[in-house]
């Protein structure tokens, strides 16, 4: 069951967003303050739904809080102020979607489910395992275990999200830009240069891994 941390101050919405929410099978904690909302950072849910204009802390400093304390914890930004430059500044500060009020509760429900299927991987699916360079990569439990030492490899989401999507189809080069929207989302800002980033970690911590620069244009995973 996934777990909802609803940061709102406004007491009719929460209220009705929790409602939905449930429905889905979720279970949503509500914060109506920014204060409460830090307190509960290091006990971190499946996803953060957090409001900016909030009493007290406001939702850009809990943001930053949740990417110190736990950097790859899904967060949906919503708010009623300047929409584009909120938009902007939140995903530039690390959130990974934004919905600008007034909504309409399904459209949080369709965009919380793409999120927490993209990161969390689908429920009950049966994926198989990748046996690669001596690697084990389970899609399902989201795991890669190193079968020359049998210990499993500690990965950040967006690490793992990448090492899926290029062992979908291993030997497939995929652009930057496919990349990006498939392991970030459609709405990211930021530079591709992020992708270049999670590549050159998890080379670091894969070294067997076959992961190959296609200069100017992407990435792609070969067997050997």
């Amino acid at each position: 069951m996934y777990h909802i941390y609803l940061v709102e101050d406004e007491a009719n919405l929460s209220e009705v967003l929790k409602a939905y929410m449930e429905k889905e099978g979720w279970s949503v904690t509500i914060f109506d303050n920014g204060d409460d909302a830090v307190k509960a950072v290091e006990t971190p849910p499946h996803l953060w739904v957090l409001d900016i204009m909030l009493p007290g802390t406001d939702g850009y400093h809990i943001l930053k809080e949740i990417r110190q304390q736990e950097g790859d914890v899904p967060v949906i930004f919503i708010s009623a102020r300047d929409q584009d430059l909120d938009r902007v500044l939140g995903l530039e500060m690390g959130s990974d979607d934004y919905l600008a009020k007034p909504f309409l509760p399904q459209e949080l429900i369709i965009r919380a489910k793409k999120l927490l299927s993209r990161v969390y991987g689908e429920e009950n699916t049966e994926a198989k395992k990748v046996e690669l360079n001596e690697y084990t990569i389970d899609p399902q439990a989201r795991t890669v275990v190193d079968q020359e030492s049998d210990e499993q490899i500690e990965l950040t989401t967006k690490e793992m999200d990448l090492i899926l999507l290029l062992t979908e189809d291993v030997g497939k080069a995929l652009s930057r830009e496919e990349i990006i929207e498939n392991v970030w989302g459609e709405n990211y800002f930021g530079s591709e240069r992020a992708v270049d980033d999670v590549v050159r970690r998890v080379r670091k911590k894969m070294p067997r891994i076959h992961l190959e620069t296609l200069y100017g244009y992407g990435y792609r995973v070969l067997s050997s």
